[in-house]
């Protein structure tokens, strides 16, 4: 999505971690053609194709030993390394609440016991630490997210489905995406700023990976597929945290345990999702303002139901979180927002945004 954009209509929900119990496996059931008379080859591949080819066995081999399999206690997920002391990236969602996981380096072995460092929920990063056995790791080449183009060919690498160091290609086929997705089993609405959208294959346990480009760079940090709320799953639809974004957060999780400076708006304050008599979404209320945070420096208070922000409509937390996401810390914005206690109706005010932290 592009910057201020409107909501997409479809809704990226976050990829399950979980394993599956059984795979079906898919083979061709036509015969294999061979070379026409005179065509002088036995069907090999063009030079430019073979080199391609390479190219391709050459990022796997590279990047794959950097990808690691997580385990917490009823999930698995991906992590990325991310430097010698035994760092590792993966998503907030992968971990969830728990204060330490397992870890099993792409080369195999045993298991080995990682510490949950920090998490940042608001934007589905996490950093886990493996305190033993940390030099066996490798770590990961990221590079500079800004200069990644639509059209680029990506290899996104992970543990999908709990088949582990498994690889799917596709191209980025959009940027600048926000892509929302709801709470689940009591974790908190997730948002994530400028998403690459890929066309390579996300699945359960991809989250937390690395999406790769050619170079042998990780480019972002799979983390959701998109679902049509009719249709179900809508294929060749992922999207990735980019790699800027995740390693300045990784930084800050690493120095302090939580994230100060998001580079990501917020109005600072707790809230949940107000419904009409009739169970139908009708705005976000405010649990607390935080004290000399953006929204009680406006002027606005707990138990007020902020209906509007930018001129768009805010049923839900989530649509707020997305709407949030296209401002920066320090820019003003006009808040609608209704004061039950009162019985007045609506009113606006102007707030000046504040940092969003965890």
């Amino acid at each position: 999505m592009a910057s201020r954009g409107m909501a997409s209509r479809v809704a990226p929900v976050l990829v399950s971690a979980g394993l599956l119990a059984t795979v079906a496996a898919c083979s061709s059931g036509g015969s294999t053609s061979s070379a026409g008379a005179g065509s002088g080859g036995t069907g090999s591949v063009t030079d430019s194709a073979a080199g391609l080819q390479q190219q391709y066995e050459s990022v796997v081999a590279a990047v794959l030993p950097s990808v690691v399999q997580i385990f917490t206690s009823n999930a698995t997920g991906s992590g990325v390394v991310f430097d010698g002391n035994g760092d590792i990236i993966t998503n907030a969602h992968v971990v969830g609440k728990e204060p330490a996981v397992e870890v099993v380096p792409a080369t195999g072995g045993e298991s080995v016991k990682a510490r949950v460092i920090g998490t940042f929920p608001a934007g589905d990063l996490a950093v886990i630490r493996v305190e033993s056995e940390a030099s066996k790791l490798k770590v990961a080449t990221f590079g500079n997210s800004e200069d990644v183009k639509a059209g680029q060919i990506v290899l996104a690498m992970g543990n999908p489905l709990g088949l582990t160091g498994s690889v799917s290609q596709g191209i980025v086929s959009a940027l600048g995406r926000t892509v929302s997705a709801s709470a689940s089993a009591g974790a908190a609405p997730t948002t994530i700023a400028d998403a690459i959208q890929t066309t390579a294959a996300i699945n359960g346990g991809n989250s937390g990976g690395a999406l790769v480009n050619l170079a042998g760079d990780v480019i972002g940090i799979p983390t959701a597929a998109a679902r049509d709320p009719e249709a179900g799953a809508a294929p060749g639809i992922g999207f990735a945290i980019p790699s800027n974004t995740a390693t300045d957060i990784a930084k800050q999780l690493i120095s302090t345990g939580r994230v100060t400076n998001s580079g990501r708006a917020s109005l600072n304050i707790s809230a949940t999702t107000v419904a009409t008599a009739d169970g139908q979404e009708a705005g976000v209320g405010i649990i607390t303002a935080v004290s000399g945070g953006a929204a009680a420096s406006a002027g606005l208070r707990d138990g007020d139901v902020i209906v509007d922000l930018g001129g768009q409509k805010t049923p839900n937390v989530a649509t707020l979180n997305a709407l949030l996401a296209q401002f920066k810390p320090g820019e003003k914005v006009e808040v609608k927002y209704l004061r039950p206690a009162s019985g007045s109706g609506t009113a606006t005010v102007t707030v000046t945004l504040g940092t969003l932290t965890s």
